[in-house]
């Protein structure tokens, strides 16, 4: 999104100002896990310079403006939706594949808003999405070993020796395909491709082919009504703006910290550091150590900041994190992306919600329901049963209910298209058809029509909850 760039706030100050003795390299004095070791030192050492040479993807403003939505969404007066490809690669970038989950995302975000009430601010895992960790740096395939793939920003997904050198200039490979991409995403966010009106007609389509339309179809016939009305008043795309177009957000797990060193700047208008590679950068769960480079390089940048929450993270650990990288307790700077699986949720979240609840911290609470329910299927691939992520989701919705808390939000893997990847949904995926068309590079993702019926999931609860708390339906423009 383009914003006017605005002027830092007190808080974001002070937090600069303890953030004493940091600077964008000092995290490489620091132990980090999940970072390849490139073979050609000389080489990745040009690459960098080149890249902190380059023009920033994103700016101050815009993360800014980012991070004043999730304070709102903080106090549970919005709705945050995040989500996209498990990892982007080269060879699949489109502009029909952009268009695709962007398509998919808006339909996602009416059906939120108007069952909420609020607005949902929306988070792509798009631009930037590149590196994975992974558990082993090796695999072995028929004998032979080789280095994990990382991503296609470290090194290919093919099975060859040469293939898994990581080779530094496919950094810049990254960065020219971010840069495409957002020049894209604005275009459809503000030219007029978001109308609220389409992305309404778009929905209506998939509940007519949807196999359980009937479930859905009573949420959608409400919003026509409600889009007739407008019309009716005078409150149409013509007249008004806000209706054509849409803020959309970029996302990325910050893991190689040398392309995130290279990519962070200071803002002329506040004096303050922000990773101009993305809008909100988040540390993933295997690399949120307290006394680790991830989390030294997290502290300094002013971006908003995610924290996967694992069932490894204690309540007592959380607070560590928040007391480095939120020591202001700023409203918006921290999302808490919890990543449990459906069995371990109910264990694990309550204790993380009263930890932060007893400190009054300010943090958005945020549901992925993907990696915690990974399993391996009879036909030898891995997927994630929809019922499971559903059940995660639920889940969720009930702790921060009983803990009087707002569940803010949902992480998502995602694609705008038609893959086999994880089974159940509306079409009951098998084990057998995940054959069909599984075509990620890492994890399974939510095809078009499972991530809607997410959706569907989600207003539900989302309603629920407003009617729970007494909070009057206010629609707001997409």
């Amino acid at each position: 999104m383009v914003t006017r760039p605005q002027s830092a706030s007190v808080p974001g100050a002070e937090a600069s100002r303890r953030a004493e003795g940091w600077r964008p390299d000092s995290w490489r004095f620091y132990p980090g896990l999940q970072m390849p070791d490139y073979p050609d030192k000389g080489a990745l050492a040009e690459v960098e310079t080149k890249l902190a040479s380059y023009p920033p993807l994103v700016f101050a403003g815009e993360a800014r403006r980012l991070k004043a939505e999730l304070a709102r969404v903080a106090k549970g007066e919005a709705f945050l939706l995040q989500g996209g490809d498990c990892a982007e690669s080269f060879d699949e970038h489109s502009a029909d594949n952009i268009r695709d989950f962007f398509r998919v995302f808006l339909q996602m975000a009416v059906v939120m808003t108007f069952a909420g009430g609020s607005p949902v601010v929306k988070v792509g895992r798009i631009a930037g999405q590149f590196a994975k960790p992974r558990s082993a740096d090796t695999e072995t395939v028929d004998g032979v070993t080789l280095p994990s793939y990382r991503g296609d920003i470290v090194n290919d997904i093919a099975f060859t020796e040469a293939a898994r050198v990581p080779d530094p200039r496919r950094q810049i490979e990254a960065y020219r395909q971010s840069a495409a991409t957002l020049n894209l995403l604005r275009a459809f966010a503000n030219g007029g491709y978001a109308n609220l009106e389409n992305a309404h007609q778009w929905m209506l389509g998939f509940v007519k082919d949807s196999p359980q339309s009937s479930r859905y179809q009573e949420l959608a016939d409400r919003i026509t009504q409600a889009l007739d009305f407008m019309r009716a008043c005078g409150i149409n795309p013509q007249s008004h703006p806000e209706m054509r177009t849409t803020d959309f957000f970029t996302s990325h797990e910050a893991l190689l910290l040398g392309y995130e060193q290279a990519m962070t700047r200071v803002d002329s208008t506040s004096g303050d550091w922000y990773d101009t590679s993305g809008h909100l950068l988040w540390i993933g769960d295997r690399t949120r150590q307290a006394d680790h480079a991830h989390v030294e390089f997290f502290r300094g940048i002013r971006n908003p900041i995610g924290i996967k929450c694992g069932p490894s993270l204690s309540g007592e650990g959380l607070i560590r994190l928040l007391d480095i990288l939120q020591p202001d307790n700023e409203a918006g700077r921290i999302t808490l992306i919890c990543r449990f699986g459906a069995d371990k949720v109910g264990e694990h979240l309550p204790g993380l919600i009263r930890a932060v609840e007893k400190e009054g911290r300010a943090v958005v609470w945020s549901c992925d329901p993907m990696h915690g329910n990974t399993i391996k299927a009879a036909s030898g691939y891995k997927t994630r049963p929809f019922e499971r992520i559903q059940s995660e989701i639920r889940s969720f919705f009930d702790i921060h209910a009983a803990e009087g808390t707002f569940a803010g939000g949902v992480h998502l893997e995602m694609t705008g298209k038609n893959v086999t990847e994880c089974t159940g949904g509306a079409r009951a995926i098998s084990d057998e058809d995940l054959r069909d068309r599984y075509h990620t590079y890492c994890d399974p993702r939510l095809n078009a029509e499972q991530a809607i019926e997410t959706a569907f999931l989600v207003a539900e609860l989302l309603k629920r909850e407003r009617l729970a708390r007494g909070r009057p339906q206010v629609v707001a423009a997409e």
